[in-house]
């Protein structure tokens, strides 16, 4: 099945450079716009079935892009969840590299391993592929999941070999990708271009 992963919309936090991580912030007006545009770009005509992790600011880009379209409300996949930053939660950005150093190398205490995380949203796409089977949902119905910048980033590039998102590149705000995912593999299937 098809599973359109999208980051959700700003929140002031994203605004103001701080780390999120798993603390709820809920979208700002510039994060709403951002997931009526997101909307805009998914084929409305196509049947789709939505999910969310169970934070609000990835639970109301779900709900935006949902009623735009007259599509169901988000099912709730927690392990869409973004990770757990640990000490680093709530710091701005710049405060970051001060405390804990260069962002590949960093050891932020209590902080979700990124091995762990490529873990967790694997384990979350199958989820939504098994709620999708589980519901009789037929495999060309288009799935689309809002999730969390480090999550999309890190299954990139667990799935590239490290060459997507490109160093000191994140993902933005209301960007969708989409993946291939079946019982046995998960592929990106890369824009022209982008391999």
């Amino acid at each position: 099945m098809i599973v359109t992963l999208i980051r959700h919309g700003q929140t002031d936090w994203n605004l103001a450079g701080r780390i999120q991580g798993s603390t709820d912030i809920p979208l700002n007006d510039t994060g709403r716009e951002q997931a009526r545009e997101a909307a805009r770009a998914l084929d409305g005509s196509a049947a789709t079935v939505m999910y969310s992790s169970d934070l609000s600011r990835a639970n109301e880009t779900a709900r935006i892009i949902a009623d735009a379209h007259g599509w169901n409300h988000p099912h709730v996949i927690p392990p869409l969840r973004e990770r757990f930053y640990g000490e680093a939660e709530g710091i701005l950005t710049s405060e970051f590299l001060d405390r804990f150093g260069p962002w590949p190398t960093a050891e932020v205490p209590g902080a979700e391993s990124k091995a762990d995380i490529r873990v967790r949203i694997v384990t979350a796409l199958r989820e939504v592929v098994a709620h999708a089977r589980a519901n009789g949902i037929s495999a060309d119905t288009r799935l689309v999941a809002v999730s969390h910048g480090a999550m999309i980033a890190e299954l990139l590039r667990a799935l590239t070999d490290g060459k997507h998102p490109a160093p000191g590149v994140g993902i933005a705000n209301g960007a969708a990708h989409d993946f291939h995912v079946t019982d046995d593999d998960i592929r990106w299937l890369a824009p022209v271009g982008a391999e």
